[in-house]
């Protein structure tokens, strides 16, 4: 059985969901936009939020189509800036 390499895992171009982490707060679904914004405009639409059981913490997914590893990589970079970012998916 033949091991895949993380570059055979995708086929570009395709959407792909990004999923981060971070403070219930407006402000941290803006900084998520912007930073999955740097491949193209992001439709209000193609964003999701959901708050944790307490209300502390948001989970926001953002539907992209991406052209290229390169943008892939170009957004998690991106998103890793973000203050207060818990957790990325």
């Amino acid at each position: 059985m033949k091991s895949e390499s993380k570059e055979d895992l995708l086929n570009f171009p395709c959407h792909y969901e990004f999923k981060a982490f971070g403070p219930a707060t407006a402000d941290f679904i803006t900084q998520v936009q912007a930073a999955v914004s740097i491949v193209g405009s992001v439709a209000r639409d193609a964003m999701r939020s959901r708050p944790s059981s307490a209300g502390t913490y948001q989970c926001v997914s953002v539907l992209v189509l991406l052209q290229s590893r390169e943008q892939l990589e170009a957004v998690y970079a991106a998103l890793r800036e973000i203050d207060g970012l818990k957790y990325l998916l």
